[in-house]
């Protein structure tokens, strides 16, 4: 894809742009030195379930094994079984609710009328009840606990409904064992007082007395949380997280064997002790030095190749700012992603990245940076030679399956790929190391399909740059060239004539892209837009005259090329109040580059024989085009427009007026500013020719006689 030159008005990211250039790589460098881990690289790779690659691995000193995390978890739940919850007697609760009893009794005696011969003494009543109730809180009551639910004796332990558990009671500083089964709750105090209410042959009103002692009923073994938290946090603190040795010497793991859960763990526990000591050790200054080292090389790599090949975005530090920006955020995401441990990297959707620079500039670029990201992660990632090569992989067809884009379905086929690419990769990978297809985990390519999914988000992302820093993408000209744009429907009904020499211009010149590289959705933009300066006069142009009625007759030839002139002013003027992208107004100004309008320069000549003609008046303003894509605009909008004035268009017709026009062209030096070859030039003109011939319906002349003669 041919570059895209992209014009911007003067900011402070363009003052004093030198210091603001290289302050801004220092700083993107610095940024990631500080983002990405900072512990020394374990120099083994591997994976549970998969082959051990490397040599055989012999300890080379002892150290402890770590536990997993089920295991670390397991131990956790044990530890929380085990421990009681605490509660503290409150005695003067107890007290309480005897001495109101006995205090409320007179009262509740007498409301009920029960003062009666038949109905005993109340002392009977009095004795009786306060009894109950002082057996009752001499066991205890309490409120049950879910949180204890099965603590209890190994009969209930697994009886879902039990709430059975063992705790202790705490009072004066003395610590009681005791089990729920032998205390009351509220609930089974009360139906302890109807049961022995039923067996006392003394009390006549079982029922009234039993509905008045549940109200004098309460808890008084309190649970004690904040102690109980306290005893059950420091159970936990003194869980080992380390189970068995590995001894010096020892064989961890063996070249080629698979390495299963005891080997995974062992070789984690060395790669934990090994950067623990390499950071107690003070060597972390000297990694981030190396860090700093392999960034600035890869920096500088880019910023050689942005020099020699894309001098316009070294050049433009607004463009750099772009893509700093976008580095710092993918790389800074990749570092919280190792940090929080995600179960894979391959989440991430590294694949934006070349889309993004894809779209928002070139193939190259977009292929360079993702390069120079893919290395940078492969510093810090686990087995990062599978991750640089299903990354650098995947990131290629990525930009190249949008190579040309013409219609948004490509962002679906794109994704398409990239999943393809990935998966053949990742089974590539399993074979070439386990050479059997049962050791390939199905559930590993889940990862790559939610990267791919995450992906496309970058297509919102270009729009969001789009706006921010004004680059045009090929997304905003797949917009432009859509006919049904206000514009171009504008110009369809005011200057209809301009419409459709615009549309043939725009076929011409995209044809022509093709063919020697260039961006077609660019060239075919600024072709359709190329004439919109029309639309203010449009009986003055040709193509857009009904009748013989020719408006120029009343004019002088130089109000004539005056009025023919400013359709090109008209054109920037009218597009920059619709806010058109500037690569797209450059082919306004450069379609005519600085030649003359010649016709009317002839006429002005036989009018005035003897005056000197003022050739400045017939100019155009220019700039003579300054791009592959301008200048076959150029050659495209003359040969269509001369075309239409062949009143017998043949092949040889066709053939002299394309090369007439071209060669006019290059000797007024229209196209001295234009990255654009002779041989380009040549490509170009066969292709006009090609469809002019096509357009004319031209068919080859066969001569018959002489055919008979031979």
């Amino acid at each position: 894809m041919a570059k895209l030159k992209i014009n911007y008005p003067k900011d402070k990211l363009q003052q004093n742009s030198t210091l603001w250039k290289y302050g801004m790589v220092v700083l993107t460098i610095v940024l990631i030195c500080i983002f990405l881990p900072k512990q020394p690289r374990f120099r083994y790779e591997y994976q549970k379930g998969k082959s051990w690659n490397h040599e055989n691995l012999i300890s080379p000193y002892n150290f402890a094994i770590l536990k997993t995390a089920e295991e670390m978890e397991r131990d956790r739940q044990y530890i929380l079984r085990t421990v009681q919850p605490i509660y503290n007697l409150n005695d003067v609760a107890s007290k309480e609710q005897i001495d109101q009893f006995n205090t409320d009794l007179n009262e509740k005696w007498q409301a009920s009328q029960l003062d009666s011969a038949e109905t005993g003494d109340i002392n009977d009543y009095r004795e009786v009840g306060t009894a109950l109730l002082n057996y009752i809180y001499e066991r205890g009551v309490v409120s049950l606990n879910n949180r204890f639910q099965n603590k209890g004796s190994d009969s209930t332990k697994n009886d879902p409904t039990s709430l059975e558990y063992n705790f202790v009671l705490i009072h004066d500083n003395i610590a009681q064992q005791k089990n729920t089964v032998d205390v009351f709750t509220i609930e089974s105090a009360n139906q302890y007082i109807v049961g022995a209410l039923e067996k006392n042959k003394l009390i006549e009103h079982k029922r009234w007395l039993a509905e008045v002692l549940k109200n004098y009923i309460t808890i008084n073994f309190v649970f004690n949380e904040s102690q109980t938290n306290k005893v059950e946090q420091n159970a936990l603190a003194n869980i080992s997280t380390t189970r068995g040795m590995v001894q010096k010497d020892e064989l961890i793991a063996e070249q080629g064997k698979i390495i299963n859960n005891d080997t995974y763990q062992k070789l984690e526990s060395l790669r934990k002790v090994f950067e623990d000591e390499s950071r107690i050790s003070g060597e972390q200054n000297m990694v981030t030095f190396g860090h700093f080292i392999l960034i600035s090389l890869a920096m500088s790599l880019l910023m050689v190749f942005l020099y020699f090949f894309r001098r316009d975005i070294f050049n433009n530090n607004r463009l750099l700012f772009i893509i700093f920006i976008v580095i710092l955020v993918m790389l800074g995401v990749l570092s919280w992603a190792i940090k929080i441990k995600i179960p894979s990297l391959y989440y991430i959707p590294y694949c934006s990245v070349p889309i993004i620079f894809r779209l928002l500039f070139d193939t190259r670029i977009a292929l360079n940076i993702h390069i120079l990201m893919v290395l940078v992660a492969g510093l810090f990632v686990p087995n990062s030679f599978d991750f640089v090569f299903l990354q650098f992989t995947a990131g290629m067809v990525a930009i190249y399956s949008i190579r040309t884009l013409v219609k948004r379905e490509q962002f679906l086929v794109s994704s398409v790929l990239i999943l393809g690419t990935y998966i053949l990769a990742y089974v590539g990978l399993v074979l070439t190391r386990n050479g059997s297809f049962s050791t390939i985990y199905w559930q590993d390519i889940l990862p790559f399909t939610v990267s791919v999914g995450l992906t496309l988000l970058a297509y919102p992302l270009i729009y969001a740059f789009e706006k921010l820093f004004g680059i045009v993408s090929d997304l905003t000209l797949m917009e432009l060239t859509n006919s049904n744009s206000r514009l171009l429907r504008e110009l369809s009904l005011k200057a209809p004539g301009t419409f459709q020499h615009s549309l043939q211009v725009a076929n011409l010149a995209e044809a022509a892209i093709y063919k020697i590289g260039g961006n077609p959705l660019l060239v075919r933009a600024g072709a359709l837009y190329h004439d919109i300066g029309k639309m203010i006069n449009p009986l003055y142009f040709i193509e857009n005259q009904k009748t013989n009625d020719n408006p120029h007759e009343e004019l002088t030839p130089e109000q004539s090329a005056q009025i023919i002139i400013s359709h090109v002013l008209k054109g920037i003027e009218m597009a920059r109040k619709n806010q058109m992208p500037e690569v797209v107004i450059d082919f306004i100004r450069t379609h005519h580059g600085t030649t003359k309008v010649d016709y009317f320069y002839n006429m002005a000549i036989k009018a005035n024989p003897d005056k000197v003609i003022d050739e400045s008046i017939f100019k155009y303003p220019g700039p003579v085009p300054f791009s592959k894509e301008t200048a076959v605009l150029m050659m495209a909008d003359s040969v269509e427009a001369a075309s239409r004035a062949l009143k017998e268009p043949t092949e040889e017709s066709i053939n002299n007026l394309v090369d007439k026009i071209i060669d006019h062209k290059l000797m007024q030096r229209q196209f001295q500013n234009a990255d654009i070859t002779m041989r380009e030039i040549s490509e170009s003109a066969k292709i006009f020719k090609a469809m002019l011939k096509s357009i004319y319906h031209v068919r080859i002349d066969y001569d018959l006689n002489k055919k008979k003669d031979s």
